[in-house]
């Protein structure tokens, strides 16, 4: 069984995500978790003006994926920073690439999860998780989000992100936190949770 985390990263939160993603769906037995970035849209000007050359570099690594290879998976874990209480605009840009799946039914029944970032506590992170659900309803995917059987959620001990519709971090004004451990576990649940989903329903 195959788990795509697919996931777009300006300054490293949710490449450090999507690692604990695909950490806890490598704790299923038998489940392959395959990491990949979508295309870059902006130009290298505007992201050295961001701040966000040597960032970009750190996760050069990664692949991008092609809209053919979704296909290829079981489930999909799609991982965007916030954007004005939305996905980012080259996840955006990506998925409108996938008409042709659409038209196929080609991701009808594969598992779909979101897990996010924004840069303060109350800045979107849960409507960019919701808005995000229609296009997976749209594919005919399954929506898993994080249950609370995931207890870091509920936590007033500390200011951390996560809610029952997916894992998420905080990554401040400057981008100068890193996810907590609090939020990486909720990344980990979320991978292991959507990969037993996935491994019961190809049964």
């Amino acid at each position: 069984m195959k788990v795509l985390i697919l996931y777009y990263s300006m300054y490293g939160h949710i490449h450090q995500m999507a690692e604990a993603v695909a950490a806890g769906v490598a704790e299923i037995p038998g489940a392959q978790a395959v990491i990949r970035r979508v295309p870059e849209t902006l130009s290298q000007q505007v992201l050295e003006a961001m701040g966000a050359v040597e960032a970009q570099k750190g996760m050069a690594h990664v692949p991008v994926c092609t809209i053919d290879e979704l296909t290829e998976y079981d489930a999909i874990i799609f991982g965007t920073p916030t954007r004005f209480g939305n996905m980012c605009g080259q996840m955006r840009q990506f998925l409108d690439a996938t008409g042709g799946l659409w038209l196929k039914g080609s991701l009808v029944g594969k598992v779909g999860s979101v897990f996010t970032s924004s840069a303060t506590q109350h800045g979107g992170q849960e409507s960019t998780l919701l808005t995000f659900h229609p296009y997976l309803l749209h594919q005919g995917m399954v929506i898993v989000g994080l249950p609370y059987a995931f207890a870091g959620q509920m936590r007033n001990d500390e200011i951390t992100g996560g809610s029952p519709y997916g894992a998420s971090t905080i990554a401040g004004t400057s981008g100068e936190r890193s996810p907590s451990e609090n939020e990486l576990a909720a990344a980990r649940f979320q991978g292991k949770h959507v990969a037993a989903i996935a491994e019961k329903l190809a049964k």
